[in-house]
């Protein structure tokens, strides 16, 4: 993390299918190993798959579950006179969309499925309805930030 200047943000550009930088940036989380391709073909069948099973459109299924799954504050952890205390703060709006992408994939990595398209799909359908691992995170989330509210003065 340089002191000197803060990073310039990177515009990303919207994908060809959807035009929607959302979908991009998601991609890109899925992306390992630089096969961009094999990761847009996952989450294109994911968003298929979800919106044939809720009868919904695949893609408004997507952007439901990501608003449902991003956390409005977090805890970080201050040193204070020799004491760590875990202060809850806001989560700036990207930081909330990453955050809410990066659990998506984490959950549905974890899942028991075969493919990693059936695996998004179903974090999809279950965050879209505010159940499933992805929303588990964001309540522990706030749960954490919660409980400490009393150490909220020593926010930054």
């Amino acid at each position: 993390m340089s002191r000197r200047r803060n990073a310039e943000k990177r515009e990303i550009t919207a994908d060809p299918k959807f035009n929607s930088a959302l979908v991009t940036q998601f991609i890109n989380n899925v992306t390992r190993s630089g096969k961009k391709r094999l990761a847009e073909n996952i989450f294109y069948s994911a968003v298929e798959m979800a919106g044939q099973r809720t009868g919904q459109e695949g893609l408004s299924v997507f952007k439901k579950a990501v608003e449902n799954v991003k956390p409005v504050l977090e805890v970080k952890s201050r040193r204070i006179g020799g004491a760590n205390y875990q202060v809850p703060i806001e989560v700036s709006p990207e930081r909330r969309v990453s955050l809410a992408i990066r659990w998506l994939i984490g959950y549905a990595k974890q899942r028991s499925e075969k493919s990693m398209a059936e695996k998004l799909a179903n974090e999809f359908i279950q965050a879209s309805k505010n159940e499933g691992g992805a929303i588990r995170k964001k309540i522990d989330t706030h749960k954490m930030a919660e409980a400490n509210k009393a150490f909220a003065h020593f926010r930054y």
